[in-house]
């Protein structure tokens, strides 16, 4: 099971409602640089990685988000695959996370392990199936399918491992189980959620060989 930070309670898909316009449309935007993302967080991303999830937060304390997945063409020019709309935590974000504060750390991760309660749909990240992340009962319907899939976001855990290892090294009041997962239509814990196709999406087309990390945080602060 998750932690007690979570338990605290361009293709655009068709189950996208009033989607929002790209992130940037900006016809200036450098082609190598991830758009929205500035020099200090950029120079975070991996010299490797060819795929980037960008988070974009619409407020320091909103719990609404824009996700696209960029990749990187043979020419090293960032182009977009998909963009959902999506939640983050209930009170929006931080630079200094700690467990039940209900916010989403901002910053730069990698994307290394999946899982879920559904059978896998053809992930190229290892993927954990199993009863383990099934939803308690106590959270309510609306949380039923929250984690019938679950990317696990490399915040104070241990890569390799399922998304559901306890494991903090950092310590367990830097929070932790910090997820991508199926969205229920509001704020979160802490975690980011986007449509269940989406999160399909996602799993099928992230590949370990090109090193995808996810680049969070509201707009204000990925600009820094």
């Amino acid at each position: 099971m998750p932690s007690s930070d979570e338990q605290s309670a361009g293709r655009t898909f068709p189950d996208q409602a009033d989607p929002s316009p790209p992130a940037t449309s900006d016809p200036t935007a450098d082609p190598g640089r991830v758009p929205g993302v500035g020099a200090r967080l950029h120079r975070l991303i991996p010299e490797a990685s060819r795929q980037v999830l960008a988070v974009y937060g619409e407020g320091e304390d909103s719990p609404d988000c824009t996700l696209v997945l960029y990749e990187k063409d043979d020419d090293d020019a960032w182009y977009e695959a998909g963009q959902w709309q999506g939640h983050n935590g209930r009170k929006g974000w931080t630079t200094d996370h700690h467990e039940n504060d209900l916010r989403t750390p901002v910053g730069v991760f990698t994307l290394s392990d999946a899982g879920g309660t559904l059978d896998d749909p053809g992930a190229r990240l290892p993927y954990d199936q199993g009863k383990s992340y099934r939803v308690p009962q106590s959270w309510g319907e609306a949380h039923l399918h929250d984690f019938d899939y679950v990317i696990a976001i490399d915040y104070n855990r241990l890569r390799g491992t399922p998304p559901t290892d306890p494991t903090r090294p950092e310590g367990d009041k830097r929070g932790g189980g910090i997820w991508l997962h199926v969205d229920h239509g509001d704020g979160t814990s802490g975690c980011v959620t986007l449509p269940e196709s989406g999160m399909e999406y996602l799993l099928r087309t992230l590949d370990p060989d090109r090193h995808p990390v996810v680049v969070m945080g509201d707009r204000q602060a990925l600009k820094a």
